[in-house]
C-alpha cells in the first residue's frame, strides 16, 4: 500500500504565498505522475497541476503563472508553490499519485489520493 501525506496548508493572506508538500510512502517501487487537485466549497474537485516522473508539467489554465508544481523523485515528494493567493484559492487540496508497488502477483500500478489539506485565503 501507498500513503500520501500532505502538509503546508493553512491560512494565507491575499497576495501571499503558501507551499504544499506531499510525501508518498509505503511499499513503493516507483512513483509516476503526481499531482494536486482541489475542491472548494460547493465546487467539484478540479485538477490544479500535475507532473510526470521526468518533470513534464501540466496546469489548469486559470492557475498558470501563479502556481508551480515540482517534485523530488528521491523523496517521492511533490510540491505546490502557490503565489499571489486569491480568496477563490480557498479549498481542500488533495495530492494524487500513480505508484507501482510489488504484489505477490507482480508489479501493480494504482492511483492513490491523500487525505487533503485545507488552504484558506483570507485577510
Amino acid at each position: 500500500q501507498v500513503q500520501l501525506v500532505e502538509s503546508g496548508g493553512g491560512l494565507g493572506q491575499p497576495g501571499g504565498s503558501l507551499r504544499l508538500s506531499c510525501a508518498a510512502s509505503g511499499s513503493i517501487v516507483s512513483v509516476e505522475t503526481m499531482g494536486w487537485y482541489r475542491q472548494g466549497p460547493g465546487i467539484q474537485r478540479e485538477m490544479v497541476a500535475s507532473i510526470s516522473r521526468v518533470s513534464s508539467t501540466n496546469y489548469a489554465d486559470s492557475l498558470k503563472g501563479r502556481f508551480t508544481i515540482s517534485r523530488d523523485n528521491a523523496k517521492n515528494t511533490v510540491y505546490l508553490q502557490m503565489n499571489s493567493l486569491k480568496a477563490e484559492d480557498t479549498a481542500v487540496y488533495y495530492c494524487n499519485a500513480d505508484a507501482w508497488t510489488e504484489q505477490s502477483t507482480g508489479l501493480n500500478l494504482r492511483n492513490y489520493w491523500g487525505q487533503g489539506t485545507q488552504v484558506t485565503v483570507s485577510s
